[in-house]
């Protein structure tokens, strides 16, 4: 994707912009409790050793920024946005006593005491589990049944990125968070904006541009929305609100929600939404687009025609 520049140490701000939240109000917290320095088990800075033992992580060839060391530990620089289904938090990731340190959006779905995945009936069509038990759990939406939810969701976000990732890095016309690492609900990506100061990159929603940069960016969609569905798949809820907007590149986020056009009855209608969330923003602006005519051809391009 691209390099990052350097930053120093702990510079994080507090007042900083959402991150991939697709609602008006946004919820600011503090960090955790420094971690208390009498337990022996905790690191003596930061809030717990790095969680990168024992995850699964993400594609090959990882970018280099990725901290694999086991003397790593986690700080926590307080909470990005929160969301219906997830909360998203900034974590600074750092061996002590060097320069090694990589900050993360961790991403962590919200359990089954939560009022959680409000839209999922229709996304989930088209996924199975292997167990008829855990299908009736999720189906009754039982306690258990939620959990189970969420951590497909999050395993389906992390699955869909590690590919789509893996797709840009091989020519594809697409950039998506590079995604360190899965533990249960928690997703642990790559933080998209300014690593010194803790802010994040503006969503599409958020940018003024002119004519021109219209073009590139509508440009730039399009293109992205056509390696979607050449994999055969579609982002689900594609909107202004979680596309960013780093370094002039769009990047696509937030994709819990990702259906597969092929298995989903509704894939087409999925694809169809995504295409006009995003090309009436762009009409409301003053460019002109073919929503019509993308669908057509991205249905094409999908298999689906």
């Amino acid at each position: 994707m691209r390099e990052h520049d350097s930053f120093g140490p702990a510079t994080m701000r507090r007042g900083r912009r959402k991150f991939d939240d697709d609602e008006a109000d946004f919820v600011k917290r503090g960090r955790l409790e420094p971690a208390l320095s009498e337990d022996p088990d905790l690191p003596e800075t930061g809030d717990r050793w790095s969680t990168w033992d024992g995850a699964l992580h993400g594609p090959l060839p990882r970018p280099d920024w990725v901290r694999t060391e086991h003397g790593a530990v986690d700080t926590e620089l307080g909470i990005l946005k929160t969301g219906k289904e997830a909360d998203v938090h900034l974590v600074r990731r750092a061996v002590p006593g060097t320069d090694r340190v990589a900050v993360l959006a961790a991403k962590r779905y919200r359990d089954g005491d939560h009022r959680l995945f409000h839209r999922d009936a229709g996304y989930l069509e088209g996924r199975r589990v292997r167990r008829s038990r855990e299908m009736r759990a999720m189906t009754n939406r039982t306690a258990f049944g939620k959990e189970l939810i969420a951590g497909q969701w999050a395993a389906a976000e992390f699955g869909a990125l590690s590919r789509l990732w893996q797709v840009g890095q091989e020519g594809g016309t697409i950039s998506v968070p590079y995604p360190v690492q899965l533990i249960g609900t928690e997703l642990m990506l790559e933080f998209i904006g300014d690593w010194e100061t803790g802010e994040a990159a503006p969503r599409l929603a958020q940018v003024r541009t002119d004519h021109d940069g219209l073009e590139d960016l509508w440009s730039q969609m399009t293109e992205a929305l056509s390696v979607l569905a050449r994999t055969q798949i579609a982002h689900g809820d594609l909107s202004p609100y979680n596309t960013l907007v780093h370094q002039g590149r769009l990047v696509i986020i937030d994709m819990p929600q990702i259906v597969d056009l092929i298995a989903n009855p509704q894939g087409g209608e999925f694809l169809a939404r995504d295409v006009r969330n995003v090309a009436g923003w762009f009409t409301a602006r003053g460019l002109r687009v073919d929503a019509d005519g993308l669908i057509e051809r991205l249905c094409y391009e999908a298999g689906l025609l």
